[in-house]
């Protein structure tokens, strides 16, 4: 009889009790479902099956009805290797509701999500754990947190390498001394006798394995009685055999064969010494992976000052709550997000926008948790405490980009999930053929040879291959000021073809600016900026503002003002009578343009908005205003084009102006005066014509684009829908950030092919000359000791050459960010 499950799960979207028919009507059809009862007070559907939990989740999703689903992190301590992750992957994956699993080597992080009611992260906790494993929910854990662990991992290791070197030198003395100096050899025989030197042996031996080399032992054998074997289980397998060897040739050596007993304690003890070791450069070069995380982290204040009854106390950080009132002195990091209630300042914002001139700050305006205050002090209003600060999203950002898996990465994870059986089976296989075929004594040979194929096998390197590259990749790239939200973007935004951008915003500044001011014979520019710009500040309107901001910051007093829609503006400044407005506006009042009509229809070609200024009656100046190109735009397309990408311009601004731009920033391709919907549309088309594309916005009604694009990018100073829809973020509104977006994306790449060629090569060449391929030619077997050693540097090798992107170049230098560092790369 089949063993039948029951299970409840909460559904999504039922409005009334027809909703509660078809829910269980859609249930009760589900493959392997035998009973099903919805309840529609609290949406929980309880349901009895004996067959795959999928098919319970699909029929929902076909009848319209979800499960409502969770995502969650996990801390695990204890992997070792990458047949630890498929491991752990495949223990959670069986879990019943559990949707997808996914386990992150470098970051020693699980990503679950699972359907509620059928399970919870008690109950992960809890597989994790029966899996031999340790785990606790990630975000119970404060990201300085995470150091702290790493730095006890370290200091941890640090000590039982020293304790496991200090036995094993001995030992390693007593039998290869003899070996390499003859007369060390007479001496020992001489003096304690070589049967006390192997006792001396045994003992400092089974010290270190039952002490220092006791991980091995308790996760290696039992993942190796699962049937599921590690590297940890390798080690064991390898070292316990060589130990146990040299037991039988010190104690019982006439069960062995004549010209058999040799011992080789020293082997043993070598190997576990080397791969701690090896471990522990393991671990200290991992510890620097995280770098731009504890760089963000060491951003933000422990304490902030709050007034509390009256007075202003210092408040642990985790205090502060929304609304609080807080002091912010000359210097000092501003602890949260707030609104300034007192006080005036600038602050250094450039660790979030890049830029490098402090921002002007007054009664009103919004501050932002991690930047630095000037010389003034500032009162302000807690908005945003916590999880929900900038900097705290920010950090949040890097951690899920941090622990992605790529697409590159699935194939990795096929292979070594098979790779310790295999490697084991290979070992059993070279002990068999040494002992057939190989020559007389063949016992000792085969053993070398069987314990060097166990340990030099190095399943680390290749677990580790990808994900150090992204947890540096994405790390640099923060310090850069690219945020990869969503980690495979880090691997897609490399095979974009082509490049789409709006305009406003993106491109230009996004608001009007003025541009061209060009006075009439006779009349003195600053004069007549002056006299235009006191009766425009008497307007609201964008362009107004656009030539107040070009004018002195004291400006003289206005009468008489009158305002003209859609023509221009009128008043008395100084006894004149001043005119600003349109070419109409001014044929209306009879003034004759003749002298500067040529201005106009050179910057009417251009998109940009001609205005004249009149006063008492004589054409004094054209004005042209239009939306400027932001600073590096012309240097960041031409880095995209050197790069052989396709430039495309998609806008709802009118095709005239777009074209004249497009031309000027040479711009392949227009689509202009376009809805939302359009901007989907033409994204949809140059995906068919070209392949991966990748679109540039800013606004709201960007959203749509980003989300069809392959890979959206979004302007971190534009709005939060946009940057919430997008799957890289650039902090600054800096377009150079694209550049160095797809460059750090180049570069991580291929730092993943090195390290993938690095750790298979490894691998598929050096494990056959550990079972001795090369012996009947003339070459030597290889020791097991060596083996050891080769295996450790193999994942240092992996990890340092990861590390090495912690040292990339921008292709295009921003103003400069204290998290930035200009550095050379190799």
């Amino acid at each position: 009889m089949v063993d039948q499950n029951q299970t409840q799960l909460k559904v999504s979207g039922m409005s009334c009790a027809s909703c509660v028919a078809r829910v269980e009507t859609a249930l009760c059809n589900a493959p392997g479902v035998k009973a099903a009862s919805v309840n529609f007070a609290n949406g929980v559907a309880q349901v009895t099956y004996d067959g795959a939990f999928s098919a319970i989740t699909n029929a929902l999703d076909e009848a319209g009805y979800p499960a409502k689903s969770q995502k969650i992190d996990l801390k695990i301590d204890g992997m070792s290797c990458a047949s630890c992750v498929g491991r752990l992957e495949n223990a959670l994956k069986d879990r019943p509701g559990v949707l997808s699993a996914s386990v992150n080597l470098a970051t020693q992080r699980a990503t679950v999500t699972f359907v509620e009611g059928a399970c919870d992260p008690a109950s992960l906790v809890r597989v994790v754990k029966e899996t031999g494993y340790s785990a606790y929910q990630a975000q119970d854990v404060k990201p300085d947190q995470g150091f702290d662990t790493q730095s006890d991992e370290i200091q941890t290791l640090t000590r039982t390498t020293v304790i496991a070197a200090a036995l094993a030198l001995p030992v390693f003395v007593l039998e290869m001394g003899g070996h390499m100096v003859p007369a060390f050899h007479h001496w020992i025989q001489a003096t304690i006798g070589a049967q006390n030197s192997h006792l001396i042996q045994f003992a400092l031996t089974s010290v270190l394995m039952t002490g220092p080399g006791h991980v091995f032992f308790a996760k290696g054998l039992p993942s190796l009685l699962r049937g599921t074997p590690d590297m940890n289980a390798l080690v064991a397998l390898g070292t316990g055999a060589a130990y146990l060897y040299s037991i039988v040739a010190t104690f019982l050596p006439q069960a062995l064969p004549k010209g058999t007993a040799n011992v080789y304690f020293e082997a043993a003890a070598v190997i576990i010494v080397l791969i701690l070791l090896g471990r522990l450069m393991e671990a200290r070069a991992k510890g620097k992976t995280g770098a731009a995380i504890r760089k963000l982290v060491g951003l933000q204040p422990n304490t902030a000052r709050v007034l509390q009854d009256g007075l202003w106390v210092d408040k642990p950080i985790e205090k502060v709550a929304e609304n609080d009132e807080l002091i912010i002195r000359p210097g000092e990091r501003v602890p949260v997000d707030g609104e300034v209630l007192d006080g005036n300042s600038y602050i250094d914002e450039s660790m979030i926008t890049g830029e490098p001139v402090p921002v002007g700050k007054t009664v009103g305006e919004q501050v932002v948790g991690g930047t630095v205050n000037g010389t003034g002090a500032l009162q302000i209003r807690a908005t945003r405490v916590g999880q929900d600060t900038v900097l705290a999203q920010v950090i949040r950002m890097v951690e899920q980009a941090q622990g992605a898996k790529l697409p590159i990465q699935g194939l990795v994870d096929k292979i070594t999930h098979r790779f310790v059986p295999v490697v084991i089976a290979v070992a059993v296989l070279t002990v068999l053929a040494w002992m057939i075929l190989g020559p007389t004594p063949a016992l000792p040979l085969a053993l070398v040879a069987g314990v060097s194929v166990l340990i030099i096998a190095c399943p680390c390197a290749m677990g580790l291959a990808t994900p150090t590259s992204i947890m540096v990749g994405t790390g640099r790239a923060a310090e850069l000021g690219v945020l990869f939200r969503k980690g495979d973007a880090l691997q897609t935004l490399q095979q974009a073809q082509v490049i789409a951008m709006d305009k406003t915003g993106t491109l230009t500044l996004g608001r009007p600016e003025l541009t061209e001011f060009v006075a009439a014979d006779g009349f003195e520019r600053t004069h007549v900026l002056r006299l235009a710009a006191a009766v425009e500040a008497q307007s609201e309107h964008p362009v107004a503002n656009a030539i107040t901001r070009a004018a002195p910051a004291e400006l003289p007093e206005v009468t008489e003002f009158r305002s003209i829609t859609g023509q221009g503006v009128s008043a008395r400044v100084e006894g004149q009578s001043v005119l600003v407005g349109s070419g109409r506006f001014m044929a209306q009042n009879g003034v004759d343009l003749a002298a500067l009509n040529h201005v106009a229809e050179v910057h009417s070609k251009t998109g940009a908005t001609p205005l004249f200024v009149a006063i008492d009656g004589s054409a004094a100046a054209a004005l042209a205003v239009s939306d400027p190109i932001k600073p590096g735009t012309p240097e960041a397309l031409k880095a995209l084009r050197a790069m052989g990408l396709k430039l495309v311009m998609i806008t709802g601004d009118n095709t005239l102006t777009a074209k004249a731009l497009a031309q000027t920033l040479g711009i392949d391709d227009v689509t202009a005066e376009v809805l939302p919907g359009g901007k989907q549309k033409a994204i949809a088309e140059l995906q068919g014509r070209y392949g991966t594309t990748a679109f540039v916005g800013d606004g709201i009604n960007d959203a749509p684009a980003l989300a069809a694009a392959d890979i959206g990018i979004a302007i971190g100073t534009g709005t939060d829908v946009a940057i919430e829809t997008a799957d890289v973020v650039l902090m600054s509104g800096d377009l150079r950030g694209v550049a160095n977006a797809l460059d750090i994306s180049h570069r991580t790449m291929r730092n993943i092919r090195q390290n993938l060629g690095w750790a298979f090569g490894y691998n598929i060449l050096l494990i056959p000359v550990a079972a001795g391929v090369l012996y009947p030619f003339g070459g030597h077997l290889l020791s097991p000791a060596l083996a050891a050693g080769a295996m450790a540097l193999s994942s240092v090798f992996v990890v340092s050459n990861s590390l090495r992107l912690r040292r990339a170049q921008v292709q295009l230098p921003e103003p400069d960010s204290p998290l930035a560092t200009q550095e050379v790369t190799s």
